[in-house]
């Protein structure tokens, strides 16, 4: 590729990188088209992706609360089996040390119980409250996930009506990036990504860069119709070619 471009002219280059720029700011165009139905598309995706891990990590812990009561429920059975013999057993004490022992067990076991009973209370309420918050969570995600099937369907639309169009064009400034070296390509993407409108190549208009508008000297412009050499732009280091070329 590289002896295929130096057998060409400077201005035959020149012809080359303003036939890609006119072909890629076809493309652009294309791209408007679309708007901004890929970026949402891609950003209802992520939100979907966290709703459902919300979801499913709401749904673990709401699991873990009911598991958290069925234990409690049964650690109370537990306590109150004990608590019960432990009181059978204070009828036939026969020292106070036993007597001190035995209630103190009794004790422990109505403390474990209190502390049972409010882990269910307070497991209880925030299953109340995650299941609410899931129920939003799960209409929130219904709409999203119509939402994005509307801007797919849309998008689907867009692209299939410009496909055939950006295809051809995608092959034509292929074929123009060949008559160019791989660090003029490469140059000349770099500026294209440093300007909103994607303008790299410019002509020169009313004496000024036909990209940032600055003015051009008659010297430089002389230069410019010479085609002897790729000159940029001082101002914004756009390629800069005469409307006689671009015509």
């Amino acid at each position: 590729m590289a002896t295929k471009a130096k057998e060409l002219t400077v201005e035959e280059k020149l012809k080359a990188l303003y036939t890609m720029q006119s072909i890629d700011s076809k493309i652009d165009e294309i791209h408007k088209l679309r708007g901004e139905l890929p970026l949402e598309v891609s950003d209802l995706e992520d939100e979907l992706a966290g709703l459902q891990k919300r979801i499913e990590n709401l749904n673990t812990e709401m699991e873990n609360l009911k598991e958290t009561i069925s234990e409690s429920k049964n650690g109370i059975k537990e306590a109150d089996t004990l608590k019960q013999k432990y009181e059978k057993q204070l009828n036939s004490v026969k020292n106070n040390r036993e007597f001190d022992a035995l209630t103190k067990e009794i004790e422990n076991q109505d403390l474990d119980i209190q502390l049972m009973e409010k882990k269910i209370k307070d497991s209880t309420e925030q299953i109340t409250s995650k299941t609410a918050y899931l129920e939003e969570s799960n209409e929130l995600l219904e709409k999203k996930v119509k939402n994005l099937e509307e801007k797919k369907k849309e998008l689907e639309k867009i692209t299939k009506e410009t496909e055939a169009e950006e295809e051809k064009l995608s092959k034509k400034a292929e074929k123009a990036q060949k008559k160019v070296e791989d660090r003029i390509v490469n140059a000349y993407n770099r500026i294209r990504k440093a300007y909103k409108n994607g303008l790299a190549v410019v002509t020169v208009e009313r004496n000024s860069c036909g990209g940032c508008f600055a003015t051009i000297p008659a010297q430089k412009q002389l230069e410019l119709k010479q085609r002897k050499k790729i000159i940029l732009c001082e101002h914004c280091g756009r390629v800069l070619v005469d409307n006689d070329l671009a015509s």
